[in-house]
């Protein structure tokens, strides 16, 4: 005969379990363990007590102003006269003209002589 388990072999319910709805439970915490004091060295008693130590300074007390620094945005190709436009590339016409009078190397000067212009104010970079 097979070694099969039979229909009676199943695993216990979930709610048959004990502790089955504790999964979250946190055990509480361990008692803290006391204090290690260290033996004196050999040939030597235990020292006096010492004075007690001088308090710590108390931190100043701070009046309730906030002062809120809003952090600059700095968008790559963003204008910096109005800071909402995106700058566009645009030709001059003498940037223009040399392409087309020096054609290969015209291209090159085209190239070096745009200027940026923001669509929303209108203003120019060289």
């Amino acid at each position: 005969m097979d070694n099969k388990p039979l229909l009676q072999d199943r695993p216990p319910a979930y709610n048959a379990v004990p502790g089955a709805y504790e999964y979250g439970a946190i055990p509480p915490p361990a008692p803290a363990p006391p204090p290690y004091h260290y033996p004196p060295p050999p040939g030597q008693a235990f020292p006096a007590p010492a004075a007690p130590a001088a308090p710590i300074g108390q931190q100043p007390n701070y009046t309730s102003t906030y002062t809120i620094i809003q952090p600059s945005v700095v968008v790559v190709g963003g204008c910096p006269a109005c800071r909402v436009g995106v700058l566009e590339d645009d030709f001059t016409c003498l940037g223009i003209m040399c392409a087309i009078l020096f054609f290969p190397l015209g291209i090159l000067f085209c190239l070096a002589l745009r200027q940026r212009r923001c669509p929303n104010c209108g203003a120019t970079f060289g």
